[in-house]
């Protein structure tokens, strides 16, 4: 699967992050990618392999009220920079994302995700 856009790329992670889909979040991230973030008081800075392991045990939308929307895309050449707000993440958390992009070899992929942590209460693991 190539993305033609960064907003493809973007547009898969959300479809991935929404179902647990691991086919549509490897096609959106780079395999060397990482994440960057805290929930609460915990930091999260893990590989992309281990995020779309945690999110494929427990997707995003739970109870049907989970949505994301891309804020901005703005593309520089052959790398871009992506915003998404997430709500309702696994029911009650809310984020935003800060995606890096890069087109290698013709396809567009997120090379990095960093988050903040905006609202709700994360669930007990």
């Amino acid at each position: 699967m190539t993305n033609s856009s960064p907003r493809a790329a973007v547009e898969l992670y959300i479809k991935g992050v929404t179902t647990g889909n691991t086919n549509a979040l490897n096609a959106a991230f780079h395999p060397d990618a990482r994440m960057f973030g805290a929930l609460g008081d915990q930091r999260v800075d893990i590989s992309i392999q281990d995020m779309i392991g945690m999110i494929s045990a427990q997707p995003a939308d739970v109870d049907g009220q989970f949505s994301a929307s891309i804020r901005e895309i703005e593309e520089f050449g052959d790398i871009a920079t992506a915003i998404v707000d997430e709500e309702n993440f696994w029911g009650s958390v809310s984020f935003t994302d800060v995606f890096s992009l890069a087109k290698i070899d013709d396809n567009w992929l997120i090379v990095s995700k960093a988050f903040t942590h905006t609202g709700g209460t994360p669930p007990v693991h």
